[in-house]
């Protein structure tokens, strides 16, 4: 067993939540997906939280709900995008974990997200837009926090996540 965490990071619509089901599967770790968690909690869909708390209140949620994950061992976990906004939050996955940055191209983004109406900060005129500022500020902050990062542009996701396996045994070797 790892006795750390594998936490996944990136961008929306890089393929987390997807490559760390397989992830998890495949090094036989129990995963959890941050929003899911935060939604089972609330009984309430993202969207929701960010209309009635902002994304304030939405962020005091994620850091909540990644401390108790933390706390856990042999975990995969998939975060929300902007987990890393808060610096407390990459030292917790740090002092816990792996930091697994998951990386794809602008286009490869706007196209997984195109028709999703659950994320909040894509609901915006140009979303394409929305989604190079972001990357734009996360970027720096996903790479200080990484201690893997991995390119899944045109890439299936179990080829993404037999990669992390690779990578994350041979680190804790």
């Amino acid at each position: 067993m790892l006795e750390k965490n594998i936490y996944l990071v990136g961008p929306m619509g890089v393929g987390k939540s997807t490559i760390g089901r397989l992830l998890a599967t495949e090094l036989s770790l129990s995963f959890h997906d941050s929003d899911r968690v935060i939604e089972e909690r609330t009984g309430a869909d993202i969207p929701w939280i960010f209309d009635m708390e902002g994304e304030s209140g939405f962020r005091d949620r994620e850091t909540a709900v990644l401390i108790e994950l933390a706390a856990g061992k042999n975990l995969v976990v998939a975060t929300g995008g902007g987990i890393i906004t808060r610096p407390e939050n990459s030292g917790i996955m740090q002092s816990s974990g792996y930091v697994c940055y998951l990386t794809a191209s602008i286009d490869q983004l706007v196209e997984r997200t195109a028709r999703d109406k659950k994320r909040p900060l894509l609901q915006v005129e140009n979303p394409r837009q929305k989604i190079i500022d972001l990357l734009e500020h996360r970027h720096p902050l996903y790479s200080q926090a990484a201690d893997f990062v991995i390119n899944t542009d045109r890439r299936s996701p179990k080829s993404v996540a037999m990669e992390i396996a690779s990578l994350v045994l041979s680190a804790n070797r």
